[in-house]
């Protein structure tokens, strides 16, 4: 190993690769090519073991979680996909012949916790009665260069050492997978949540389809787009803020039911509830309106939680909730009447800011009113709808997409589903008069103009397929990142998304060796000083040559670099350069 690369690893580190390097020398490749024939696993073994069954051969591959070496026989657990399981080693066992360096040599002075390694060998039950594999034959997988953290626990239970800080969790899911078992079972629910979802849209005879995430207008919904540069076509394309446009440009085709499963972005804040990316699911069905979707999506939800957690009853957030149908319908006025004591039926923009200011909400000029109404909603009533509960009919401002409701001027058919306070599904009665989308999307240039960065743009290809006759259509939004959060009883969205956006590391400044080499320190001293902490020259105690010298005489004698080392004196003329 390079004397210089020493200084860059942890002592564990450098223990491993000296291990690796043992394992080549053993003629042992530490990076197989060749397939390892797995034919059996931790959890499968565990809980289809019988006494009376004829002894079991099997090959299990996974990851050393711990090891117990005990002389002639050690005990190592093994985790794989499915859970851990016990490995009971032998030296004669692994090594029937006279050379015993493969138990000797190779596992117990090799092998690490986080290596890979395959086990052939027989099923049985040790005498305190654990399950486990009696290991005839071993097999390296993989050497890890890099320790686990190691999660310990005292007789009462209580764990140490944890590894739960989020921001190093979400850094290195990986890692948090490897350790932390509750977390992998919430990505095996998320997973099992939408194709249990597919499998119904599927069932009812919809089918998947893809859309452009890249698009020339960012359409389907009222939000700040990313911007992006085409370069062979020399124009500005956006991520994709929503499905819905060409959704429904498929049921102009002559789809009858369209849904999607796809990645979302949104140029927006980042909290416990969003991420900048994020999964949605869209279904369109044509001859629907939205009050067939509601119970088709309270039918859905209710399936999702029998099949994927066993039962419809739920603790999220502390609140014990249903998600039996039927579910809870209110309007968007009678809620906000009910949590504010203001009915806004007939309210024009300049009432509504003055309900906004008795009611101590922000509000701004760039605010028309569908933001204004949406304001007092999010704020006054949001929250207090625990049990899941469909918001319908909400103020056209608010819809620009949606049908004009059948019965009540100035509404339109729409609900939202609402969950312990939080939004689940927005669905409506899709608006198919081309002559009124268009106002509406006039509309909502209005609002542009004004400063409302979330207004929607002018889809002029999306109108001419309206044009072209779009049947009555029902079409539902359901954010899976935050349905997994509720399902699996988790308060931030980073926990149900596997590598969540995150700010970047802090940078550490390092200077280049010319800066020190031209302060007069010579260059084969500068990794010392570096690993000393000197990451710059303005960062050395100049004031103190004895503290350097001293740091830098500890690491050459501790890495045994066998550097000659300057005296007091030298060290004294190294001069600090400003530029």
């Amino acid at each position: 190993m390079d004397k210089y690369l020493r200084l860059t690893l942890s002592d564990q580190e450098i223990a491993r690769r000296e291990s690796l390097e043992e394992l080549k020398a053993a003629g042992i490749n530490p990076y197989p090519a060749e397939a390892y024939p797995v034919d059996a696993y931790a959890k499968e073994i565990i809980t289809t073991f019988k006494e009376e069954a004829p002894r079991r051969t099997v090959h299990i591959a996974g990851r050393i979680m711990s090891r117990r070496i005990m002389g002639k026989a050690s005990f190592m657990e093994l985790a794989d996909s499915t859970g851990k399981i016990q490995i009971y080693l032998t030296r004669d066992d692994l090594c029937p012949g006279e050379d015993k360096s493969l138990y000797n040599t190779i596992f117990k002075k090799c092998l690490d916790i986080g290596d890979f390694v395959g086990i052939e060998g027989f099923v049985f039950r040790t005498q305190t009665g654990e399950i486990s594999v009696h290991a005839q034959q071993m097999t390296i997988l993989a050497k890890a260069l890099r320790p686990l953290p190691i999660v310990k626990s005292n007789k009462e239970g209580q764990e140490f050492d944890a590894f739960n800080d989020p921001e190093q969790r979400y850094r290195r899911r990986y890692v948090d997978l490897i350790v932390n078992d509750q977390v992998k079972d919430i990505f095996i629910k998320r997973s099992r949540i939408i194709s249990t979802m597919r499998h119904i849209f599927d069932e009812a005879g919809y089918m998947e389809v893809e859309t452009p995430i890249l698009q020339p207008i960012p359409g389907g919904a009222s939000a700040r787009p990313f911007v992006t540069h085409h370069n062979a076509l020399d124009i500005p394309l956006y991520l994709r803020i929503a499905d819905e446009l060409y959704l429904k440009r498929l049921i102009v085709g002559g789809f009858e039911g369209v849904y999607e499963f796809g990645k979302n972005f949104r140029n927006e804040g980042m909290d416990r509830t969003h991420n900048p990316e994020f999964t949605c699911v869209e279904l369109y069905v044509a001859y629907k309106d939205y009050i067939w979707m509601m119970e088709f999506v309270e039918n859905l939800l209710s399936e999702v939680c029998n099949k994927v957690m066993g039962t419809t009853e739920l603790t999220i957030g502390g609140n014990s909730i249903s998600f039996a149908p039927p579910y809870r319908r209110v309007t968007m006025t009678d809620a906000i009447k009910e949590y504010t004591g203001i009915d806004i039926t007939g309210m024009d923009e300049a009432a509504l800011r003055r309900a906004c200011r008795d009611l101590g909400i922000e509000e701004d000029e760039t605010m028309g009113k569908g933001k204004l109404i949406d304001a007092i909603f999010g704020e006054k009533c949001e929250k207090n709808f625990i049990q899941p509960t469909f918001i319908t009919d909400y103020p056209v401002e608010m819809s620009p997409l949606t049908k004009a409701h059948r019965s009540k001027p100035g509404l339109t058919e729409r609900f939202e589903l609402m969950v312990n306070g939080k939004e689940v599904a927005n669905a409506y009665s899709e608006l198919n008069d081309p002559i009124d989308q268009r106002n509406r999307f006039e509309e909502q240039l209005r609002l542009s103009e004004k400063g409302d960065d979330e207004a929607m743009f002018i889809d002029q290809d999306f109108l001419r397929a309206l044009e072209y006759g779009m049947p009555t259509t029902s079409g539902v939004g359901i954010g899976i990142d935050r349905l997994v959060m509720m399902l699996t009883g988790q308060e931030s969205i980073q926990e149900v998304i596997l590598f969540p956006q995150m700010k970047p590391e802090p940078h550490i400044t390092i200077d280049k060796p010319e800066r020190y080499t031209a302060c007069g320190i010579p260059a084969e001293l500068v990794p010392l000083l570096q690993k000393a902490g000197y990451n710059t020259v303005a960062a050395i105690d100049w004031d103190n040559p004895q503290k350097v010298l001293q740091r830098i005489v500890e690491i050459n004698k501790k890495y045994k670099l066998e550097l000659a080392m300057p005296s007091i004196d030298e060290v004294s003329k190294w001069h600090y350069l400003t530029e």
